[in-house]
């Protein structure tokens, strides 16, 4: 069994203190929400006064965008690192694995980055977008691939895509460790995600 280690590597932040921050705004944008959430309470939970977030970041908001860019390029990463080739069928059933898997190794982030979009500005939530479309974009490919050589039924190739994204990305809203293993998570909706389009 895999472990389950809920965290990113924040080591490209700088200096320690703003790291300290940044976990400590995930941990209480996931358990009270962005709009319930104090930047007393971001404060407390990195050991820091509430004057010290404002050294380091300059609103509530900019921190969430940080830990949303971070989150949602690493989720691109993760499906770009899994496409290794092989059949559409081969290549959507190791997308669908690693991106589950991640949501539930790091649902703690994986939910804020997922649940609180609302939140950003405009212009920070343009700029996540943009990923999000890149994100989409891998998961198309792959089912429009297969409907090329026949081996999908996709009739409606941006509302499957959406359908096949979503089983990966709910997982950060009910996920536990006690659920079980990521990487049997993974592999069950990457099963789950091939019966969908299968002829």
């Amino acid at each position: 069994m895999s472990a389950v280690t809920d965290s990113l590597d924040w080591d490209h932040v700088e200096p320690a203190a703003a790291r300290r921050l940044i976990r400590g705004a995930i941990d209480a944008f996931a358990e009270r929400g962005f709009q319930a959430t104090t930047t007393r309470d971001i404060a407390s939970r990195a050991g820091m006064s509430p004057a010290a977030l404002y050294v380091h970041y300059p609103s509530k908001e900019r921190l969430l965008f940080e830990i949303s860019l971070y989150g949602h390029n690493a989720a691109l990463e993760v499906l770009r690192s899994a496409d290794q080739g092989g059949t559409p069928a081969d290549r959507l059933r190791g997308l669908v694995a690693a991106f589950t898997a991640w949501h539930a190794r790091h649902h703690t982030i994986a939910h804020v980055v997922q649940y609180e979009l609302n939140a950003l500005s405009p212009e920070h939530l343009a700029e996540v977008a943009t990923i999000r479309r890149a994100i989409s974009t891998e998961i198309e490919q792959v089912l429009a691939d297969g409907v090329q050589d026949g081996s999908f039924a996709v009739p409606d190739l941006p509302g499957t895509t959406l359908a096949v994204l979503s089983l990966s990305i709910d997982v950060a809203r009910w996920y536990t460790p006690h659920r079980g293993d990521p990487d049997a998570l993974g592999k069950l909706y990457a099963d789950l995600a091939h019966r969908m389009v299968q002829t």
